[in-house]
């Protein structure tokens, strides 16, 4: 349903153009640090407005409505609440009878009857990542982890590809800190072809202990894959060498142990190598966790695209109108390190 975790539960609410968008987060550790301000940087690293992405903006604000008193959490249900301000929900007329390929528009009202919100995909919005970054702020507070999520590619084209074609006459890099900068050629050509792309994401939880995990359904790489699969359009996932390893052989792909960290606490025994992500039998070894994330092509594009009309029965030529991004995955480095640390607050929780 809409609800992720055991011990710190996640439960995000509200529909793309309603009154209101938010999430509801219960098991929060009690006395953490906590204000309006805490949540700025990551909400503009997820904002639209440059190249690329949608023109819609949003002021995203947060409203913190239970669990904060005097500036520090409580430990009793923490809700957050964004309002919804700059809708135009006439653009989505349409997809009632002519539903937008590649969207829930479909699957929506199969699932719900017709009673679904289908204004900017409703519940099924990637608008509702915003409070997924907003319960992303909290657990990074609970977990003592440095969690960094990076855009590797774009369109098929990697990021010190990107970097070496917009290299400057005087061999230097403009780099800057916005990935439409990197990969601008790739996205101006998919927007003159009034198409998108997709693009690739990396992970890395660094300073995890090892034990973190059970085998089988709840290993590591499970809650993870479960936890990122909820951000719309993602369309796979890795650890470590991935697919590749399976193209190695097993000397290539194993990780033996060298060296022991004393943390502390507890004694890791660190493998030389990182082949398996850092997990074995859905445990955390104490290497770095390391994974990558597939975003699909923006599915609402400006092509026209010959579909289904319902209402009449026939064949059409869908032209979709609206604010759409040329590539979300642009935005998403960011929800991915909220859904990591999601994971990673409920399984500590759970020790």
């Amino acid at each position: 349903m809409n609800t992720f975790g055991r011990k710190f539960r996640v439960s995000i609410f509200g529909e793309s153009h309603g009154e209101a968008i938010g999430v509801v987060l219960d098991g929060v550790q009690p006395g953490l640090p906590l204000d309006i301000e805490d949540f700025t940087a990551d909400i503009l690293r997820r904002k639209s407005g440059p190249k690329g992405t949608t023109p819609r903006i949003e002021a995203d604000i947060p409203e913190l409505l239970s669990g904060v008193y005097n500036g520090l959490t409580t430990g009793a249900p923490l809700t957050i609440l964004f309002h919804n301000r700059n809708t135009r929900s006439g653009d989505y007329s349409l997809f009632n009878a002519v539903p937008r390929p590649g969207h829930a528009d479909f699957t929506a009202s199969i699932k719900w009857l017709d009673f679904n919100d289908p204004r900017g995909g409703g519940h099924f919005s990637g608008r509702l990542t915003l409070p997924l970054v907003a319960a992303g702020v909290v657990a990074k507070k609970m977990v003592a982890a440095q969690i960094r999520a990076e855009l590797i590619e774009v369109g098929g084209v990697t990021k010190a590809e990107a970097l070496r074609e917009e290299a400057l006459p005087d061999g230097g890099i403009e780099e800057k800190d916005q990935p439409a900068n990197i990969w601008r050629a790739v996205l101006d050509q998919a927007m003159a072809d009034l198409d998108s792309v997709g693009g690739i994401v990396e992970c890395r939880a660094d300073g995890l202990p090892a034990g973190l995990g059970e085998p089988f359904f709840d290993s590591v790489e499970s809650l993870l894959a479960h936890a990122v699969f909820a951000i719309p359009g993602v369309r796979g996932i890795e650890f470590g060498d991935g697919f590749q390893a399976a193209r190695m052989r097993g000397s290539e792909h194993n990780d033996p142990f060298d060296r022991v960290v004393d943390s502390g606490f507890q004694k890791n025994a660190l493998p030389s190598k990182n082949g398996a992500g850092g997990v074995n039998g859905g445990i955390t070894n104490g290497n770095p966790l390391v994974f990558r994330v597939a975003f699909k092509p923006t599915s609402s594009i400006g092509r026209p695209q010959e579909t289904f009309n319902f209402a009449t029965g026939k064949m059409t030529t869908l032209r979709i109108p609206g604010r759409h991004d040329t590539c979300f995955a642009l935005r998403t480095p960011v929800i991915v390190e909220a859904v990591t640390a999601i994971v990673l607050a409920d399984l500590m929780r759970l020790i």
